[in-house]
């Protein structure tokens, strides 16, 4: 099973692929998209999109898990991540995963036992993932319907952290 994790961002994206292999999380890549700062939302938007469909293209995750929307104080930068995050969902759903959505006090609390751990919190425990998407990945692979699946093949699926 290998899951495509998306942190959303008009400026700057991140995303990481993991494999479940039997107990097993494994790395397989990571990166961050970058848009120019100052260019137009259309144009950044584009370069997101097309940078998504050459990493789903050359990595070919079969589900996608983003970290779900939050309000920030700032009304227009939560718009601007919405946009980014459509972009992210529309490559996803065109290239056939299934997408689903976590918001970021779950993502925490899979990885760090705790819902209200700071960034470095989960960075120190994801050590080798060392990403927020890496991060949102292994949340969706760590889930009840994976869980009961990667069991019902005979392994045992540990939470990591």
């Amino acid at each position: 099973m290998r899951c495509i994790g998306i942190d959303p961002g008009t400026l700057r994206l991140g995303w990481g692929v993991i494999d479940l292999k039997g107990t097993a999380l494994v790395h397989v890549a990571h990166g961050v998209i970058r848009m120019k700062d100052g260019a137009p939302l259309g144009e950044r938007l584009v370069v997101l999109e097309k940078a998504l469909i050459e990493i789903v293209a050359t990595h070919q995750p079969v589900v996608s898990s983003i970290e779900s929307i939050f309000f920030a104080k700032d009304a227009q930068a939560t718009a601007k991540l919405g946009h980014a995050r459509g972009v992210a969902m529309l490559v996803c759903v065109r290239a056939g995963m299934e997408m689903y959505e976590y918001p970021p006090s779950r993502v925490k609390r899979t990885i760090a036992g705790n819902g209200r751990a700071d960034k470095a919190q989960v960075a120190q425990m994801m050590r080798a993932y060392a990403a927020d998407a890496l991060a949102i990945a292994a949340t969706h692979l760590q889930s009840t319907p994976f869980r009961a699946l990667a069991e019902s093949s005979g392994a045992v699926v540990r939470r990591i952290g």
